[in-house]
């Protein structure tokens, strides 16, 4: 078997023959290559913009992926990360083995599906309130004051939660022993760690979070909201039939790159809240693989956890992919 490279009328041919001259053929277009260096010479100066965010992309990204083989060795220091002995799937047996396992995705799920279910429609629903907004001045006074809190840092935020949910000092703990709730510590009680972890995350990142729904919302058509009056239609009715099917796409484009995180909950977030009382609701994956890695040094064990990690987040991502495909033609890829 061979191949052989022929040029005929302007295409490339690659042709594969075999011992009996029955081999398959193959041709490449030479009018794809031309095509494809004509776009990037017409787009050079946009492809120059996003050359350093694809340089750190691969730099961050790409070149650390050479270290998922660490979950499959048992890493020695001497020998470095290609020198270890090969254990093929030994740690990922002993994490689905271990008795944590089943805690951990409980835990890790009821945090990310509570803040999709919670925190998805915030910033769509505050997106349509303020497209209802006609007075500028106040449109801009109120965008930017929901802005803010998405400036806030963690580390900042969950001080303000501890202050602010102290159940003898802070103000909400006041204001609940006034309703004969004495001594309710929201942050040390496993049955209201995931509503406030949820809560305050949509009170920080909705306003922000709606800016793109915002900009769906201004490429709208404004003779079909006048078709829309001369018609007799309230608000209500244009804001379903004419702003929700417009966000539609986008929110479905939104919702695929949310369920490609579906365990990746927020890993400083989390920590900053965990104390000795809520641990048994707060350990998440990502806790646990921090504490096993680098506070622990088994670094094989939490490479592991954290590459089965991303086989579940990409397998999510790709399967509703698939599903919004299928359902609505809309898809990443």
């Amino acid at each position: 078997m061979f191949l052989r490279l022929i040029e005929n009328g302007g295409y490339i041919t690659l042709v594969n023959y075999d011992i009996n001259k029955t081999g398959k053929k193959v041709t490449i277009s030479t009018d794809k290559i031309k095509r494809i260096f004509l776009e990037f010479k017409r787009d050079y100066q946009l492809w120059i913009m996003v050359l350093p965010a694809i340089i750190v992309i691969f730099i961050f990204n790409y070149i650390p992926m050479y270290g998922i083989q660490l979950a499959f060795r048992e890493y020695d220091f001497t020998k470095g990360i290609v020198g270890g002995k090969w254990v093929g799937l030994k740690y990922f047996k002993q994490f689905i083995n271990s008795y944590q396992f089943e805690r951990l995705i409980r835990n890790t799920l009821a945090i990310s599906i509570s803040s999709i279910l919670v925190g998805f429609p915030a910033p769509i629903i505050l997106a349509l309130l303020f497209n209802q907004v006609k007075n500028q001045r106040y449109k801009k006074v109120l965008q930017t004051t929901v802005y803010l809190p998405h400036f806030i840092s963690t580390t900042v935020m969950v001080g303000l939660l501890v202050v602010l949910l102290s159940p003898n000092t802070g103000i909400i703990g006041k204001m609940l022993r006034l309703f004969g709730l004495d001594d309710v510590n929201l942050l040390g009680n496993t049955s209201t760690f995931v509503p406030v972890y949820v809560l305050s995350d949509v009170w920080q990142h909705a306003g922000w979070g709606s800016i793109i729904y915002l900009a769906a919302l201004s490429s709208v058509d404004p003779q079909l909201y006048d078709a829309a009056k001369v018609d007799g239609a309230s608000k209500w009715r244009m804001i379903w039939h004419i702003d929700i099917p417009s966000l539609v796409p986008t929110m479905v484009i939104l919702f695929i790159l949310s369920m490609g995180g579906i365990l990746s909950t927020g890993f400083e977030k989390v920590y900053l809240m965990q104390n000795g009382l809520n641990i048994t609701v707060s350990e998440v994956i990502a806790t646990y693989v921090y504490k096993i890695g680098l506070l622990s040094n088994q670094y094989s064990y939490s490479a592991a956890i954290g590459f089965f990690n991303t086989v579940i987040n990409f397998s999510f991502l790709v399967i509703t992919n698939w599903v919004a495909r299928k359902i609505g033609n809309i898809s990443l890829f």
